[in-house]
C-alpha cells in the first residue's frame, strides 16, 4: 500500500475512534497536531510517514481515559497499522512515539529519542499552550469537575509521574505544573519559536485572570 492510502485510511480510522472523545482530546486535537507536525517536519530531515502516523495515532487511546493504562494506545496503533500491512520498523517507531510523547510530570526522564518523536512531541506540546492550550485546559478541568482556581491550593512543582497522573488540583495550577514549562522543553528550532509566542500569550492571560479574580479589570 502506498503512503497516501495509509494516511488517508488512518485519518478515517482516528475520526471514527474519537467520535465521542472529550473536547480537548478529540479529532480536532489530532488534526491540529498532525498539521503542526507536517509544518515542523518541513524544516527537518525526518521520515514523513512516521511523523504523520505518529501524530495521527498519538492519542488514539489516551491513558487518562483508560484507567491510566499506558499500553493501550501503542497496542491499538499496532493492531491498526498491521491491518494496513505497514512495515514492522515503521510500526515499532510509531509505537515508541506514542509511548514516549507524553509529559508525565516534571521529573520524568524520556527513554527514547528520534527526530520524528521530537517533531510530533513539539506539535503536541504546541497544542497544549497558547490560546487553544488554555481552552483545552479549562475544557478538561470542567470535564473532570475541577475548580478553576483555589488560592489556598498552590501548584505542586515536585510531583512524581504517579502523582502527576492522579493530580486533581485546580486548572490554574496546571499552567505552572505543565503548560508554562513546555517552552523550555521544545525539541526543534521552529517549535521553540512558536512556543515562545504562545507562552507569552499565556503569561498575559494569567495576569488578566488574577486581576479579574480579585475584582479588578
Amino acid at each position: 500500500m502506498n503512503n497516501h492510502f495509509i494516511i488517508e485510511e488512518t485519518v478515517k480510522h482516528v475520526k471514527d475512534t474519537l467520535t465521542n472523545a472529550e473536547g480537548g482530546h478529540d479529532w480536532w486535537h489530532i488534526y491540529r497536531v498532525w498539521k503542526t507536525a507536517q509544518h515542523l517536519a518541513s524544516f527537518e530531515k525526518a521520515d514523513e510517514l512516521v511523523v504523520a502516523l505518529g501524530a495521527l495515532l498519538h492519542d488514539i487511546a489516551d491513558s487518562k481515559f483508560h484507567n491510566g493504562d499506558e499500553t493501550i494506545g501503542p497496542r491499538m496503533a499496532r493492531k491498526w497499522l498491521q491491518s494496513l500491512q505497514v512495515e514492522e520498523p515503521v510500526i515499532q517507531h510509531v509505537e515508541n512515539i506514542i509511548t514516549h510523547i507524553s509529559f508525565k510530570g516534571g521529573n520524568h526522564q524520556q527513554q527514547f529519542k528520534s527526530k520524528e518523536l521530537d517533531i510530533v512531541q513539539d506539535a503536541d506540546r504546541l497544542d497544549a499552550i497558547g490560546a487553544i492550550g488554555i481552552a483545552r485546559a479549562f475544557n478538561y478541568g470542567g470535564f473532570k469537575n475541577r475548580p478553576m482556581h483555589d488560592p489556598a491550593i498552590p501548584p505542586n512543582m515536585t510531583m512524581s509521574k504517579e502523582e502527576y497522573k492522579k493530580n486533581n488540583a485546580p486548572t490554574i495550577n496546571h499552567f505552572y505544573e505543565k503548560l508554562l514549562l513546555l517552552k523550555d522543553r521544545m525539541n526543534t528550532e521552529t517549535g521553540k519559536k512558536l512556543a515562545l509566542q504562545r507562552h507569552e500569550f499565556m503569561e498575559h492571560y494569567l495576569k488578566q485572570f488574577y486581576a479579574e479574580w480579585e475584582g479588578g479589570k
